[in-house]
């Protein structure tokens, strides 16, 4: 038994991946209060996708709800048809609505704030990344919304399309890129595949992670939205992703991907350089990085959606992958999340945590 935990241990280190054994992680005791964000009696929630703070601790949030985007002869293509981007103060009240009947805004991703206090959104279904300024207005788009959405035929689906990926069945095998690309490497250009989350550098590039669709990838372009490159693909091994489902840079340069179809966190240079990995974070998809001298990641162990009961614990990283604490688990009570996608983390005991199951915003504070 000792022999093969070695060899197992001596095959992650030869991919480049830390054979982290955290046998025990230590519990964070932390408190949630009830409604911290006070919406207008006409307002509601929907999933809220995304969950960002400014400089100011003004919050964004950005939720999937809104009126229907496409009806035809009665029926409903989309089981959420728009969605709508709230701000609030630092004390929780209700300041505006920002890009009200803005055309990207189909299928709420992500919502984040860059260090100028610009706030970008990231729309799956428009496969659209779009820049605010602080004012609330757009200052920038990547990517573009087609003037028609394909709509699937009537009658059953073909075998390998049966099912989507993520809902409890297999997914479509990828076509291969133009050109003679590898399967889910995408295009040289900002033509995202339902796009996850948006990141900067210290030099203002901004990295898209694309996604969840035909593509597996990270792009990159300069601080005025001209490509530069991208990097990744469908896949297994070091490099490669399945379902790319978050970015974060940290101040120096590096770059984690939560690569939640493999079940990692994978980290490379701003060219696109493999360095190492973190497997021992469950299935990540929401994560954040904070600010300051010493930044740590917090990640979510995210439950799916079509099971609330197993996994929806958080977890404290350090940057080296080391484990420092865990909070929460899978529910609907507070404290409990279910099917957690954002977390902002601008402060290292002071999170906000957008939940897609619960249809809430949770303001944590954890205890030192």
């Amino acid at each position: 038994m000792r022999r093969s935990l070695q060899f197992a241990a001596a095959a992650l280190l030869s991919c480049g991946m830390p054979a982290i054994a955290q046998f025990s992680v230590p519990e964070i005791a932390f408190d949630s209060p009830a409604e911290p964000l006070k919406t207008p009696d006409n307002v509601t929630f929907g999933e809220v996708a995304g969950v960002a703070t400014n400089s100011r601790g003004d919050v964004f949030v950005y939720t999937r709800t809104g009126r229907t985007t496409l009806v035809l002869g009665g029926a409903r293509p989309f089981a959420h048809g728009g969605s709508r981007l709230f701000q609030f103060d630092r004390t929780g009240k209700f300041v505006r609505e920002i890009g009200q009947g803005t055309y990207g805004f189909m299928y709420a991703q992500q919502v984040r704030v860059d260090p100028q206090d610009n706030v970008w959104t990231v729309d799956q279904f428009s496969n659209m990344v779009i820049k605010f300024d602080p004012q609330g207005q757009v200052l920038m788009t990547l990517g573009r919304k087609a003037e028609a959405e394909v709509v699937p035929a009537r009658g059953p689906a073909p075998p390998a399309q049966a099912a989507a990926p993520g809902r409890g069945g297999a997914a479509a095998p990828a076509a291969a890129a133009p050109g003679g690309r590898p399967p889910g490497s995408g295009g040289e250009q900002d033509i995202f595949a339902r796009p996850t989350d948006v990141a900067w550098d210290a030099a203002g590039n901004i990295y898209v992670a694309d996604g969840l669709g035909n593509n597996a990838r990270v792009a990159k372009f300069d601080k005025n939205g001209k490509f530069i490159r991208t990097w990744g693909y469908r896949g297994t091994a070091p490099g490669q992703f399945q379902d790319v489902h978050g970015i974060v840079i940290d101040a120096q340069g590096n770059v984690y991907v939560a690569d939640a179809g493999n079940k990692r966190i994978q980290v490379f240079d701003t060219d696109g350089n493999f360095k190492r990995a973190f497997i021992n974070v469950g299935r990540p998809q929401g994560i954040c990085i904070t600010p300051g001298p010493r930044q740590v990641l917090y990640v979510s162990n995210s439950n799916p959606p079509n099971d609330i009961d197993y996994d929806g614990e958080i977890y404290k990283v350090d940057l080296n992958g080391k484990l420092l604490g865990k909070f929460g688990r899978a529910g609907k009570v507070l404290k409990e999340f279910g099917t957690t996608n954002s977390i902002d983390c601008r402060n290292e005991n002071e999170l906000y945590v957008g939940e897609i199951i619960n249809w809430r915003v949770q303001k944590l504070t954890l205890r030192p």
